[in-house]
């Protein structure tokens, strides 16, 4: 008898891959599964943007016929997944979140696809983000062709942008993982509100080949899942240089779960991280410290003075303008969703060139200071984000738009990873959560402090309330 659908929704990546090889489940199924789920619960939850049945099943029965012949490719052979829809996808839409591009087609896959193909992992849908993911500086979270994205623990609350659909999808257990992409946010964000595990890797770590660029130095592509294992098997598959992505650093990346450190670890909590909090955001981050503190010592630490957020706002304007120069001259914001998206884009032009080289020439010494903070930790923590997930009718001017956690900031400008974890649950039963934050290529280890937080709680593994089974 095939594993219910409450047996799907709480496995693992390798529990999953055990039932596969153990006979219990196929692809196909795996497959049919997730897409019945995404026509469901992912189109309830503005979630999906396109449905790729074709391909997933050819995808998942080729699966099936490697393994039979003895053809094992790894952890992700059969598991299906879904992408954020800025990642190009052969004659499949891609459509960046946005109503102008709707029609929007590539001839090619981009090298993330490529790489999750190659690990035998199948395609069951193109997920919903915010319109060119944030790039158009929005201030609702309407900003999307597909509808707000909503969360999955509460559908009158957003579940996070721009990857809104990849922590919906994996929130509501319609996939076990999606790929979502980060440049200030925007993976930490929605696995926070979706209560999932969300891995912003490195800057140069994983290739953006055939994704959509909107700030060329802050771009960076990875794993939305059900818990910090999860993150680390797919981070593997979509790891390492690409001739097609200069950017990319040459090193390889291999997650080594077996042997990593199971304890004795240090920690660097930031002071006032939650000075700014919602009551059981704060509860809920001084509960985890307390369960870090049978594999921990913590000291508080304070992160240098320096203008982060302003920073990252100077980068990201100078960059976007750049990337979308013809988009924006053709006066195609007017087509999009958000009526504050159709103006914000003309703003910057205000940004000189003299501010931006500044902001980068900051940027130098956030990142030296930044290193030289981390090299003296296995990883810092703090709340992943000041509140629970606000309503999906509310404008973030009166809501959202808090001073929030300087490290999310921090983090992105200098290109440093970082794992997000759920840690309990707050106002109207939505998800909390908290983040390690690690050294520049030391994955395995913010992934190590990760699992043995996992280890001790069982937060990623709760369902949504009125989960279907």
């Amino acid at each position: 008898m095939a594993p219910g659908a409450k047996t799907l929704a709480t496995a693992s990546l390798r529990e999953l891959g055990r039932m596969i090889r153990a006979g219990e489940v196929t692809p196909t199924q795996l497959a049919e599964h997730a897409l019945e789920r995404l026509e469901g619960d992912g189109r309830r939850l503005n979630a999906v943007v396109t449905l790729t049945p074709d391909r997933a099943l050819r995808e998942a029965r080729r699966a099936e016929e490697e393994l039979r012949a003895g053809h094992d490719r790894g952890p992700l052979h059969g598991i299906p997944y879904g992408a954020k829809d800025l990642l190009a996808t052969a004659g499949i839409p891609t459509t960046w979140g946005a109503a102008p591009c709707k029609e929007q087609v590539f001839p090619y896959d981009a090298t993330v696809i490529r790489r999750l193909e190659a690990a035998g992992a199948v395609l069951v849908a193109k997920l919903a983000m915010v319109e060119l993911a944030g790039g158009m500086g929005y201030d609702h979270p309407n900003a999307s062709f597909t509808g707000p994205g909503l969360s999955p623990w509460n559908p009158n609350a957003w579940s996070g942008g721009s990857s809104s659909g990849s922590g919906a999808a994996v929130g509501a257990r319609a996939v076990p993982f999606a790929i979502g992409s980060e440049t200030h946010g925007s993976i930490l964000t929605p696995a926070a509100f979706c209560g999932v595990t969300g891995l912003r890797p490195t800057y140069g770590r994983v290739s953006r080949s055939g994704a959509m660029a909107l700030c060329w130095t802050m771009d960076k592509l990875g794993p939305m899942c059900r818990s910090a294992d999860d993150c680390g098997l797919v981070l593997e598959a979509i790891a390492g240089p690409d001739p097609n992505d200069p950017t990319t650093a040459d090193r390889h990346f291999r997650y080594a779960p077996e042997h990593a450190r199971t304890g004795g670890f240090r920690l660097g909590v930031l002071a006032g991280a939650t000075d700014d909090a919602q009551p059981e955001v704060r509860a809920n981050f001084l509960a985890a410290l307390d369960v870090l503190r049978d594999v921990a010592t913590l000291e508080e630490v304070r992160l240098p003075d320096l203008p982060y957020h302003a920073v990252a706002r100077v980068i990201i304007a100078a960059e976007a303008s750049a990337a979308f120069d013809d988009f924006i001259a053709a006066g195609r914001p007017a087509d999009l969703t958000a009526e504050a998206d159709r103006v914000l884009p003309y703003t910057y032009e205000v940004v000189t060139a003299r501010d931006y080289l500044r902001a980068l020439r900051v940027r130098r010494v956030i990142a030296r200071e930044l290193d030289a903070l981390c090299a003296r930790y296995d990883a810092l923590v703090a709340p992943t984000l000041p509140s629970v997930a606000p309503p999906a009718g509310a404008s973030f001017l009166g809501v959202f738009r808090r001073p929030g956690v300087p490290i999310g900031a921090a983090g992105n400008v200098a290109g440093l990873p970082a794992v997000s974890v759920p840690n309990g649950f707050g106002a109207d039963g939505l998800p909390t959560a908290m983040q390690f934050i690690g050294r520049a290529w030391e994955e395995n280890r913010i992934l190590a402090v990760a699992r043995a937080y996992q280890e001790r709680t069982d937060w990623h593994r709760r369902l949504p309330p009125g989960f279907g089974g």
